[in-house]
């Protein structure tokens, strides 16, 4: 096999749910190969470098395998292979982002302010 479509191989790699979700990525400008923008329709080959934004986290990853079949999770990460600049930049993302931890007083409120606030209300 020579090529893919570029949507038909993000779908495979699993990196989208669907063709449409891939799609719309391309053409919104989130996935980029080799540094520039593409098409859905443009021809996957091996070694190519993809870009890909999904929400706060980005992707770069080196095509290793060519597929128009979505398989299973291991098979799909055998398609690819992250670059070890992206891996190092996503861990250090993960350990600037605070998870679960907030200042008492923020968010919503607790039980005893919502009794105030439904006493200063008059409900």
């Amino acid at each position: 096999m020579e090529g893919v479509r570029l949507d038909k191989w993000l779908w495979a790699a699993r990196f989208f749910k669907t063709r449409a979700l891939a799609i719309a990525a391309i053409e919104s400008g989130k996935v980029h190969v080799d540094g520039a923008r593409a098409k859905p329709a443009k021809e996957m080959h091996l070694e190519a470098i993809l870009n890909i934004r999904r929400g706060d986290e980005t992707l770069e990853v080196v095509v290793k395998g060519i597929s128009t079949q979505r398989r299973g999770a291991p098979e799909a990460a055998l398609l690819y292979e992250e670059t070890l600049a992206s891996q190092q930049k996503r861990s250090e993302m993960a350990l600037s982002k605070p998870m679960g931890i907030r200042e008492r007083g923020e968010g919503r409120p607790t039980k005893r302010q919502r009794r105030q606030i439904h006493q200063f209300l008059g409900n």
